[in-house]
């Protein structure tokens, strides 16, 4: 059966995202954050699965193992491309040999990730490859609270202008703060967010990232943005919200 692709992502629909892994950990965990970024995304386990799947769900990007159980990445991504699919992959391997890296970038891969992975970094890779390979049609990611205004492509935060340097972490708890504006979220929501983790009750990690967050947004700014809801956590949005 055929995989249309036209080559072009809609940006007033949302990306589809086929992950296609063989351990569900990883498969899961990156369909969630994309999810998150408000992609569709579904997952394969097997070589055939992601062909089928690639079939009914016309992916707009691949992430792509190369060691599935039953055929290999490479093999996954020529049977595509025989059937007329030119949409792009981005390989996500244990492989980090510079033959497989050669091998998957010559093959007709987009792009290639060695594990163990940053998802921060993945995302950013799959917006890359869309931005190339649909060209001026791609619409930036962009967030944008009062003067605050975060590009999610280049990781750029600016406050009234002003180039704002922040560490992952503050990136990662801010960026969490922009999209969920201007709803509270809770301590707990942000560590298990941010870090991904149970803190096992320490909740003072997030005052002192937030602390930090606010001398670096306040330096020389207008008003504050981040505000501590008392008793429940905080919040992101102008104070006459």
């Amino acid at each position: 059966m055929a995989v249309p692709h036209h080559g072009r992502v809609d940006k007033g629909a949302s990306v589809r995202l086929l992950v296609v892994d063989d351990e569900p950990h990883i498969a899961d965990l990156v369909a969630t954050v994309a999810r998150y970024e408000g992609w569709q995304a579904v997952t394969a386990g097997s070589g055939e699965a992601a062909l089928r799947t690639a079939a009914d769900f016309h992916p707009d990007i691949v992430v792509l193992d190369l060691m599935l159980p039953d055929l290999d990445g490479f093999t996954v991504l020529d049977r595509l491309r025989s059937t007329g699919a030119m949409v792009p992959v981005v390989f996500l391997t244990a492989r980090d040999g510079t033959a497989d890296r050669v091998a998957g970038l010559t093959r007709g891969g987009d792009d290639y990730l060695v594990k163990p992975f940053s998802v921060e970094e993945l995302m950013a890779r799959l917006r890359a490859v869309l931005r190339r390979s649909t060209g001026p049609t791609w619409k930036r990611s962009v967030l944008k609270v009062s003067d605050l205004v975060m590009d999610e492509d280049t990781r750029e935060v600016r406050r009234a202008g002003k180039l704002v340097t922040l560490t992952p972490t503050e990136y990662e708890l801010l960026r969490y703060l922009m999209r969920r504006s201007p709803a509270v979220l809770t301590k707990a929501q942000i560590l298990d967010h941010v870090w991904e983790y149970d803190f096992g009750g320490r909740s003072n990690v997030v005052e002192l990232v937030v602390s930090h967050l606010r001398r670096k947004l306040d330096d020389g700014a207008g008003e504050p943005l981040i505000h501590t809801v008392r008793g429940v956590g905080y919040v992101l949005r102008r104070a006459a919200e």
